[in-house]
């Protein structure tokens, strides 16, 4: 088994670590560090890393204004409760930047909005058989 640990570049560790707990509706937490922080699964999975900017020397992490956060990455999250997890985004964000609508590779029900950073971030339904939402 391979397992990637995805690790982006944040402001503030702890406010993102706050904001991806609720998005996923984990309960409050503080990371581990105020400078990295990894938000896990139940069973102790990784499913994404925070390392604030310019904390240490890895050339990609060095600063924001290198480039756009998130150019050429899409964060993309398979979630087993997708009518709580779009609630909880509502309540997240003042607007999502796709509404809520069938992926047509994946025939899942699917939305995506902006993080804190501006790292957009996509939540899809773990599988085709959830009951889609009526509005």
């Amino acid at each position: 088994m391979k397992r990637t640990w995805t690790i982006i570049g944040v402001r503030n560790v702890p406010s993102s670590f706050k904001w991806y707990q609720s998005l996923f509706g984990q309960p409050e937490t503080p990371p581990g560090h105020d400078y990295f922080g990894q938000i896990l699964d139940a069973d102790g999975t990784v499913l994404l890393c925070l390392h604030q900017w310019g904390a240490h020397d890895h050339p990609t992490l060095m600063s924001p204004e290198n480039g756009p956060p998130g150019n050429g990455l899409l964060l993309f999250f398979r979630v087993d409760d997708y009518e709580m997890a779009l609630k909880r985004a509502r309540a997240l964000v003042d607007r999502f930047e796709e509404e809520p609508h069938v992926n047509p590779n994946t025939q899942t029900m699917e939305f995506s909005l902006r993080d804190p950073d501006g790292y957009y971030v996509t939540i899809s339904a773990l599988s085709a058989d959830r009951e889609r939402p009526k509005s």
